[in-house]
């Protein structure tokens, strides 16, 4: 295979120490490359990353590459900004996003990136999702030679401060990552790439060094979405190391897939019975409609992450109004029966989402006899145009299935 996994960290915390495990865990396996950004869980993913390298020996730590992103305003980056922090060329998508990549908002990032890392250079620091720019151009109706040319200008400028970073030694190399890069060339929403090398040359110039630092791009790539390839075939025919995401959650029109098969959980029945028991009485009657109507629905989630969305918006919310009107002895016994049963629920909604998955994708997996995951991971570790294949790998248990099933693969 030409491929390798690395590990992804889009949803590791510091403060869950099974999370910290699983970094530690795939780094003394063999994982070499980790993936992290400035937004992941508001840094949290950067802080998890600094402990699980804690007392790790050196000549381990050495081989271990990590790959940071900067570019979006949330948490308490928008905070900052909306507390008067000013930067300039600020694209206010939406309410809850922001994005920029102007050279000083990158040297900022950058800063705090380190600081979170607790170290004084970064191996490779990308620009996460430039396009937003282009969304809100599109937005606003800016024709299209101009809103090109303006996006450009803003590379140009952020290509010139991350050369001038590697001068100073802050980073080794960057790169960009980009959703966008997977997009039909005829797609509004499309980032031409075939001129980046040579605007990187232009950066390199401008800051009078020999040869430009712009190492690496990032998009998605699946079994479903394959357009990417043409632009990972670009980047290895000009030098550029080529890192995929998003490999088990697919798209295909408007509907999102988890590209992974799950076992029915045994215990599902044994907790739910015990809850619609439990709430069966005048006074929790709320809470034993809500998870009845629950169990009734469990199949219609088109995918996983639909109903992790559905559950912190709607029904967390919902529990917790609800729970605040009972006493505390009451509340906390049926806390406890709820968080089992909610374990249980989730694993059902993925076996269910996975079944209807096999369903609806029948024609693309013709040939997939085994897990959906091998054979997603397989397709992509076998392309000779992609250097890192991303996982996300929350769990020590699953940096395990992870390599078991990479090693048989090679074999």
């Amino acid at each position: 295979m030409s491929a390798q996994l690395a590990f992804g960290t889009y949803r590791i915390f510091d403060g869950d120490v099974e999370h910290v495990h699983a970094l530690k865990d795939a780094i003394t396996s063999g994982i070499t490359l980790l993936d992290t950004s400035t937004n992941y869980m508001d840094g949290g993913a950067e802080r998890a990353i600094a402990l699980a390298m804690q007392g790790l020996p050196e000549r381990v730590l050495k081989e271990v590459e990590i790959v940071s992103k900067f570019g979006y305003i949330q948490g308490s980056m928008m905070e900052r900004v909306k507390e008067d922090e000013s930067f300039d060329d600020i694209v206010k998508y939406a309410e809850h996003v922001y994005h920029c990549i102007d050279p000083e908002f990158m040297r900022d990032q950058l800063t705090h990136s380190l600081e979170r890392l607790n170290r004084d250079q970064l191996d490779c620091y990308l620009i996460h999702n430039p396009e937003y720019f282009l969304l809100d151009a599109i937005n606003k109706g800016v024709e299209e030679e101009e809103r090109l040319d303006e996006m450009h200008r803003r590379l140009f400028d952020v290509f010139v401060a991350l050369e001038q970073e590697v001068q100073k030694g802050r980073i080794r190399s960057y790169g960009i990552s980009s959703n966008s890069f997977s997009r039909a060339k005829s797609d509004p929403e499309f980032l031409p790439y075939e001129g980046l090398v040579g605007l990187a040359r232009k950066a390199a110039e401008y800051v009078a060094v020999e040869s430009h630092h712009f190492t690496t791009i990032q998009l998605p790539l699946n079994l479903l979405e394959r357009e990417g390839l043409s632009c990972a075939a670009w980047a290895k025919a000009n030098g550029l190391r080529v890192l995929v995401n998003r490999p088990l959650n697919a798209q295909k029109g408007s509907q999102m897939y988890r590209l992974a098969d799950y076992d029915e959980p045994v215990d599902y029945y044994t907790h739910l019975n015990l809850i619609l028991e439990l709430t069966d009485n005048e006074l929790l009657q709320t809470f034993h409609n809500l998870l009845s109507e629950l169990d009734g629905n469990r199949h219609r989630f088109g995918w996983i992450g639909e109903y992790e969305a559905f559950y912190y918006k709607q029904i967390l919310p919902h529990l917790r109004k609800s729970l605040g009107s009972l006493d505390e002895e009451q509340r906390d016994a049926l806390t406890r029966s709820l968080d089992l049963f909610f374990i249980q629920y989730s694993k059902m909604v993925a076996y269910e989402c996975a079944k209807t998955t096999r369903q609806s994708l029948k024609d693309e997996l013709d040939g997939c006899d085994s897990l959906l995951q091998e054979c997603a991971l397989s397709f992509l570790l076998r392309q000779d145009v992609i250097d890192y294949v991303l996982v996300g790998m929350r769990k020590s248990r699953y940096v395990q299935e992870l390599e078991g099933m990479s090693q048989a693969l090679r074999d």
